[in-house]
């Protein structure tokens, strides 16, 4: 299921809960399901979207998603990107419409699982998060965050969250999922569960560091059984294997 999907009937209570101006109706909690705060400025690459989905800075005018957090290819100035702040609702956050997006192409639900977002203007002061472009980083512990439902089901958040999550080899994972797309996919989670992105997570980045200790995004949120339940680990679409394709389609955005 894919981690969007399952916020529908919440989603308004939750955005209320989170936009400016309702200071008192969210009570900071543990999100991204066993998850702990994240301080600001350590993850300044982090991306909120309006539609109830999360990003990664890909450039300064690009933000990197999932392809099920948006509808099409084509003109979009609907969508409201919030940058620069762990919470919701600081005085310092950055907020920037949109004015295009892409979509992988060929997504229909199953791989392919990634878009662009254009912005109206570029963002700048903050740190953009490379894309691994080969499978060395497909392993290991990875780090997730996002302001996504703090129990399945439950209302996204107005502070960032994050965790760590291990890798989980695709035989492993496909036992699991029997749908799983072993050249798109990437699995990360316990066998006891505990610990998993959720609704409204969707989108967001999977990363962990790279040979010179910096950030390095493997994976992008995608669907799940439900959230952090035992023997259903998170599935995150690969980005190694789009990297080209994102390149490309950022390069046609100008950037």
């Amino acid at each position: 299921m894919l981690r969007k999907l399952l916020a529908a009937l919440t989603a308004a209570a939750a955005l209320i809960a989170v936009l400016p101006g309702n200071a008192g109706a969210s009570v900071p909690r543990e999100s991204v399901v066993g998850g702990t705060r994240a301080a600001q400025g350590e993850f300044p690459f982090m991306v909120r979207l309006s539609m109830g989905c999360g990003g990664s800075l890909y450039s300064s005018r690009l933000v990197l998603t999932a392809a099920h957090c948006v509808s099409r290819t084509g003109t979009n100035t609907s969508i409201t990107a919030t940058l620069g702040a762990v919470d919701l609702q600081s005085s310092s956050r950055i907020t920037v419409k949109s004015n295009y997006v892409y979509r992988a192409p060929g997504y229909n639900g199953n791989g392919k699982d990634w878009a662009l977002i254009r912005l109206a203007t570029p963002v700048t002061g903050l740190a953009t998060l490379p894309i691994a472009t080969g499978t060395a980083y497909n392993t290991g512990s990875f780090t997730v965050a996002g302001w996504g439902a703090a129990t399945e089901g439950g209302a996204q958040q107005r502070y960032l969250l994050k965790a760590t999550v291990p890798f989980v080899p695709d035989a492993t994972c496909d036992n699991s999922y029997p749908d799983l797309v072993a050249s798109d996919e990437i699995c990360a989670g316990y066998t006891a569960g505990g610990v998993d992105t959720c609704q409204g997570d969707s989108g967001g980045p999977m990363f962990r560091r790279d040979a010179q200790n910096a950030w390095i995004q493997v994976g992008i949120v995608s669907r799940g059984n439900g959230c952090a339940r035992p023997n259903y680990p998170g599935v995150y679409s690969e980005v190694s294997t789009f990297a080209s394709a994102i390149a490309a389609a950022a390069a046609s955005l100008g950037g």
